[in-house]
């Protein structure tokens, strides 16, 4: 899964890299600990998918259906293999993809340890040692992802998102089985589009990201705490 990241390139050179036609964010301030339910940078396009915009959605999909926003809250991530069929993605798997935009992920790796007890012998506990898993070569990486629309009582409009997810690739699956979805420029547009996808189409988009692509850093514990937010985060550490 991917419940964390690392978003620190600025809007306008996000702008540049995506391409986009409009920007409907003033500004972001980078961030080194984006965490659920934070309003986070995506890229999307118009309804008849002439316009790229650049802007903000919140991130925890509350599908149009739902009776209250809260359900956002666990819906931070979608697998890929069950986009079409789960009620609260298909519709917008089929039409409402988007992009969105981190400079890398973390991820915790569980590692027993051996402790003490009041029993003769050795007893294990657990440790999750913490990951920043980020692009070899520096830059600011796509991220797939779902969007949808909810209206509460009063007509507000809150648009969300959710970050979909595949199988891990065979580097980062010694930290985690899973891993965010992370497209290649080569399907952006085709992602983006507001059209479904045929099964030829998801099939080949919708694959873990190359081996070379991410390197895998081990962190300190003080990401684990979202009240902590700085580059010293992503500082490596010996394991």
């Amino acid at each position: 899964m991917c419940g964390r990241y690392t978003s620190t390139t600025p809007v306008a050179d996000l702008a540049a890299v995506f391409e986009v036609d409009e920007i409907t964010v003033d500004e972001h301030p980078p961030s080194w600990n984006v965490a659920p339910t934070q309003q986070v940078l995506t890229i999307a396009t118009s309804r008849d998918g002439d316009k790229r915009r650049l802007g903000q959605m919140r991130w925890g999909l509350v599908p149009s259906w739902a009776k209250d926003p809260t359900v956002g809250n666990r819906m931070i991530n979608a697998r890929a293999e069950t986009l079409p069929t789960r009620r609260a993605f298909a519709r917008a798997f089929a039409t409402r993809r988007c992009i969105i935009t981190c400079d890398g992920y973390y991820e915790w790796q569980r590692q027993p340890q051996m402790r003490s007890g009041t029993q003769p012998g050795p007893q294990k506990k657990e440790r999750k040692q913490p990951f920043w898993i980020h692009p070899v070569e520096a830059g600011p990486m796509a991220l797939g992802g779902l969007w949808e629309v909810w209206y509460d009582a009063e007509g507000q409009r809150m648009v969300t998102c959710v970050i979909v997810t595949t199988a891990a690739n065979r580097r980062t699956a010694a930290v985690h089985d899973r891993m965010p979805l992370i497209l290649p420029p080569e399907v952006w547009d085709r992602w983006l589009a507001p059209s479904p996808l045929d099964d030829s189409e998801a099939a080949r988009i919708l694959v873990p990201a190359a081996e070379d692509l991410l390197e895998l850093r081990p962190i300190a514990d003080a990401v684990n705490n979202v009240r902590n937010d700085g580059p010293e985060l992503i500082k490596a550490v010996s394991q």
